[in-house]
């Protein structure tokens, strides 16, 4: 049970109260504002005190050796590391010579707002300097969803109850110090001044700063332009370095009176483009800003943001932090894709460094799935990523003796970031996660465009891999040995079932795509032979299966292994990974996360509803959800199985991940898998979705803690409404033509003038499930 909370709790806002600095690193990635180019964490002004300070740019990373005792073939030779690049949010404030300093004088209050439905950080605060002038600050900051490249900050001070001398430093700063590695490998590797000055300009009431990365050289531009107002003997000031750009605002302030900075950041980055041209495009970005003004940037932000939530927005009667949660889920996914524009998806988002910033196959199996139905266009985006780094990703294959793509576990540009050898190489379901979500992206939107410009090619290549990674043995049975699944407490097993039964879809997908675009699949060099041998191998694919205990084997003799001493393992050592020889997991009956469970709701049509029953009773005493990907997969799973109380406890662990900071390491950024999952758990676990080809599939039952559930879907021109009641179900069509569904199984056909009404059959009744030791999730009130 979670006592303590350090943010309210409020169906649109997440609101901190006082400033705590036990929890100061995890309210810069709670509070951290984004569109999926420019990042910003949530750091105080004035920029220190701070947890990590961060300004991000989507794909911009420093190349850094990996280095090995025994260095092998194939062992990749550089590793990619998201870089803290130009801060443009810092705003110093110093009162009477004193500088504005939390740690320092009497803060009567604090408080910082983050507004939804707005897209703004809010801070209001009253301190008392040591010298005793009283001032009142107030800052909004918002990273514009509308203008890709802006950022930009309103700040205000005003004197209380005396005249006060205030200084207000704007600046750009690059090259921060960070803090060092505490040792989680789930952190970053932190590296010294990553970049290289080329300009430092301040002029008027401008500043800009261009720089270079030392070793992936990429080029960073960052720029401001500032609006001053205030008493008539205000003064400013600009001057610039390598590292810093600064402008300096004066003025004498009487109680009462404000002094007011409106300060508009642009950041640019290129791979290629010249200095002058880098110049060029953060001044063009400035001037399109400042057309708008800062009025404008908020107008804009909250008509995107209205649009959105039209979309997007999961209602939740009964339980206040879920409501709170998932909205909280929804804005933070909605940030780390809206604008990444044919860039990855990391799993922290923007939001912080950990994982340095790497993109997994979270984005493709957790993320894209809520985005695909909510935002599709982001998909569109993600998925052309990953088609420009083809390239990398087939030359990877052949390095590993494989034909098509092998793509890779960990990156930021497209190669192979990843140290941990071979179990992390073995971990080609991420190929399966890629494919699934074209198919599920084509499916939902109808973007036949995209299919047969960049879905087909990710298809036939992903295809082509599992075909020369797999063989038929001499019965005819296609087997993929010595991968890692989900699970990374099983590595270089025989046949993971979750993996092959992703392959068999992805088999299956790349050849009917072929055959619906001849063309281009004649342009790919897909023969006959080529797509009737996918067939033929995803026909044939081999899933493991105990007769004896009567379930499907996460992989081929799982079940065989010695179960993990679980009464011996201590409620502090947890996880698994940070206390045990990873040679010692490997070989025993413990599961990191949901691995045949997330199978049985990817592939759901392989499993009927006993054994779905069956596997989730034996799978779950042996998962220990070591991973923030578990708990909305075993949600999902739960609320099948009947088990409803079981599966709110986990969406709600999903839900509060970063909010209650579960896994004691959000200062590292938020879990964007599992905010997505939060989704994820609701509408796929309580709302029963599920796909079937093009159509949408549901299955809804609520725990006894919701009173309802409404949440709405995109799918090709139409918008669907789903409201679910404890007794029944309404299904509305909001726009566009009649949409055939299936409720409970039954086919239901959805008009605009009449929303289908039906009723909620009762749940399933089984015993419930066993966890491991010290392993339940917490009971959510």
């Amino acid at each position: 049970m979670i006592t303590h909370r350090s943010y309210t709790v409020e169906p649109w806002a997440v609101r901190e109260t006082r400033l705590d600095l036990d929890v100061l690193a995890q309210s810069e990635s709670v509070f951290a504002l984004s569109n999926g180019h420019v990042g910003w964490r949530g750091n105080l002004d004035e920029g220190e005190p701070h947890g990590l300070p961060g300004s991000y740019l989507g794909g911009v990373y420093e190349l850094h050796p990996l280095p090995y005792a025994e260095a092998g073939y194939g062992y990749p030779e550089s590793g990619q590391t998201v870089i803290n690049v130009t801060n443009g949010k810092v705003l110093r404030l110093l009162v009477d010579d004193e500088p504005f300093d939390l740690r320092y004088g009497r803060l009567t209050s604090h408080e910082r707002l983050l507004d939804l439905r707005r897209g703004v950080l809010e801070r209001t605060c009253e301190w008392t300097s040591p010298a005793g002038s009283t001032v009142r600050v107030r800052s909004t900051r918002l990273v514009s969803l509308t203008q890709r490249a802006i950022a930009a900050v309103a700040y205000e001070v005003e004197a209380v109850d005396s005249r006060s001398r205030v200084v207000i430093q704007s600046e750009l700063v690059a090259n921060e110090s960070l803090p060092g590695s505490d040792g989680d490998p789930r952190g970053s590797k932190a590296l010294v001044s990553p970049l290289e000055a080329e300009e430092d300009v301040a002029v008027g009431h401008r500043l800009r700063l261009v720089h270079r990365t030392r070793r992936s050289g990429l080029r960073v531009a960052v720029a401001a332009d500032h609006v001053v107002s205030g008493p008539e003997r205000t003064t400013y000031a600009g001057e610039s370095n390598v590292d810093v750009a600064r402008l300096t605002v004066t003025s004498v302030l009487e109680p009462g009176e404000k002094l007011r900075v409106e300060k508009l950041v642009a950041h640019g980055w290129s791979a290629v483009r010249s200095r002058p041209a880098m110049s060029d495009q953060v001044e063009a970005a400035l001037a399109a800003a400042g057309h708008s003004g800062w009025d404008g940037l908020l107008e804009e932000q909250r008509g995107y943001l209205d649009d959105f939530w039209a979309r997007a927005d999961v209602q939740v009667d009964g339980d206040e932090e879920v409501q709170q949660a998932v909205r909280f889920a929804l804005f933070h996914v909605l940030q780390a894709g809206a604008r990444a524009e044919q860039r990855a998806i990391p799993a922290k988002g923007l939001t912080g460094s950990g994982y340095d910033g790497h993109a997994f196959w979270d984005t493709e199996a957790f993320v894209l799935p809520l985005l695909t139905y909510t935002s599709p266009g982001a998909v569109a985006e993600a998925l052309r990523w990953r088609h420009s780094t083809l390239p990398a990703a087939r030359e990877r294959a052949a390095q590993l003796g494989l034909r098509g793509a092998a793509f890779p576990w960990r990156t930021i540009e497209g190669s192979e970031g990843s140290a941990y050898w071979p179990a992390g190489t073995a971990a080609f379901h991420v190929n399966a996660a890629i494919a699934d979500a074209v198919v599920r992206y084509t499916a939902a939107s109808g973007d036949t465009r995209f299919e047969r410009e960049a879905g087909t090619e990710l298809l036939v290549e992903t295809a082509r891999l599992w075909r020369s990674l797999g063989h038929h043995d001499h019965r005819g049975a296609f087997h993929i040995d010595g991968v890692t699944g989900p699970d990374e407490y099983s590595a270089i097993a025989d046949d993971n079932t979750y993996t092959n039964l992703m392959a068999r879809a992805n088999l299956l997908a790349a050849a009917d795509a072929c055959e619906r675009h001849a063309d281009r699949a004649a342009e790919l060099g897909v023969d006959d032979e080529e797509s009737a041998a996918w067939r033929d191998a995803a026909e044939a694919m081999y899933i493991p299966y105990n007769h004896e205990l009567g379930v499907h084997e996460q992989h081929e003799g799982f079940t065989r292994y010695q179960r993990w001493d679980f009464a011996a393992t201590g409620p502090d050592q947890y996880p698994l990974m940070l206390h045990f020889p990873y040679f010692d997991l490997y070989r025993k009956q413990v599961i990191k996360q949901a691995d045949l469970v997330l199978a049985m709701y990817t592939c759901g049509s392989w499993f009927d509803e006993e054994h779905i029953a069956r596997n989730f009773a034996y799978y779950e005493p042996l998962t220990v959800r070591d991973s923030s990907l578990s708990a909305c997969c075993q949600a999902v799973i739960a609320a099948q199985a009947g088990h409803l109380r079981l599966a709110y406890d986990y969406t709600a662990e999903a839900a509060l991940m970063d909010l209650a900071d579960l896994e004691h390491n959000t200062r590292d950024g938020l879990h964007i898998a599992s905010l997505a999952g939060t989704w994820t758990a609701l509408v796929a676990g309580f709302g029963g979705l599920r796909r079937n080809g093009t159509g949408l599939c549901f299955a809804p039952r609520l725990p006894e803690r919701f009173s309802r559930l409404a949440f709405s879907l995109q799918l090709l021109e139409s918008r669907l409404r789903v409201e679910i009641g404890p007794d029944k179900a309404t299904y509305t069509l909001l726009s566009g033509p009649p949409l055939t569904i299936k409720h409970h199984g039954t086919p239901v056909t959805v008009r605009a003038d009449a929303p289908a009404v039906l009723v909620v059959p009762p749940a399933p009744s089984h015993p419930a499930p066993e966890q491991p030791p010290h392993r339940r999730p917490n009971a959510h009130r």
